[in-house]
């Protein structure tokens, strides 16, 4: 069995000042690959520093939703320029964050239709953040198909099952975080139960909302597990199962990984 991080942020003290450790207690848990998430383009170098630095590790580029304002002069020629590195295999995360409001909602918007821009002139799928935007998340999605398809994803998905069906209804992927352990969180659950396991990704955020058992403790991509068996408890399948069909899904989208046994076979031959 073989488990994917799609969505990790190792650059971050908590996790880069013990990242050897971090490392180790994942290999244990069977994840075998990681995506290391970018925040902001001004912080690439750091980002895409640990991805060359370990072959399991793979990254994204872009600008999360709350440093919009800081990064609105950076072009969307830019990231496709660090985007051709052989380690970035995803844009973003960018995206729509209306709980906090770091940036204004207007900067946020230009930035998330310059992401989803690059992804589709690269094909590299977009990471999407979204809390509290639901309504111009989806208008926004609607208005950029009909420009030209772009893969994507929502990461950490904690919104209504409304969001769901309409991104899903897109040809877009959701992947779910360690919230979906939490016991207040009854109605994530409910819509995980339906959602199509050909669709679903596993994550963890690391190192934020770290899993039950470990809530309250720093998060790392170790503890995607207990995701992984939470959703498989709430759709009566196997570990095993949700384990080999979120492998699929993440070689199915992020097309620029190289699968662990196509590796096993060139270094062989």
């Amino acid at each position: 069995m073989m488990l994917i991080d799609t969505h990790c942020h190792l650059d971050f003290p908590k996790l880069g000042e013990q990242l050897e450790d971090v490392l180790a207690r994942a290999k244990e848990a069977n994840i075998k690959q990681m995506v290391t998430i970018c925040t902001k383009v001004g912080r690439f170098d750091e980002v895409v520093k640990i991805a060359e630095s370990h072959d399991n590790i793979f990254c994204s580029v872009g600008t999360h939703p709350h440093y919009a304002q800081d990064e609105l002069d950076i072009t969307a020629e830019e990231i496709i320029a660090l985007s051709q590195h052989p380690k970035v295999v995803a844009i973003g995360e960018a995206g729509l964050d209306y709980h906090y409001d770091n940036s204004p909602r207007a900067e946020q918007q230009t930035v998330f239709r310059r992401h989803i821009d690059v992804a589709r002139q690269t094909g590299l799928p977009l990471v999407i953040h979204t809390r509290d935007a639901d309504e111009d998340t989806v208008a926004i999605l609607k208005e950029e198909m009909k420009i030209g398809a772009f893969p994507a994803l929502i990461h950490c998905f904690t919104a209504s099952r409304q969001l769901a069906n309409e991104v899903l209804d897109l040809g877009l992927y959701i992947s779910m975080s360690g919230v979906l352990t939490f016991k207040n969180s009854t109605d994530l659950q409910d819509i995980a139960k339906t959602l199509p396991l050909d669709r679903l990704f596993v994550e963890t955020d690391a190192p934020f909302l770290a899993p039950m058992p470990h809530r309250g403790k720093t998060n790392e991509p170790a503890f995607t597990v207990h995701t992984a068996q939470k959703l498989a408890d709430l759709q009566n399948r196997s570990l095993e199962e949700v384990a080999a069909a979120t492998t699929k899904n993440f070689y199915r989208l992020f097309t620029k990984v190289p699968k662990l046994e196509d590796r096993a076979k060139s270094a062989c031959s």
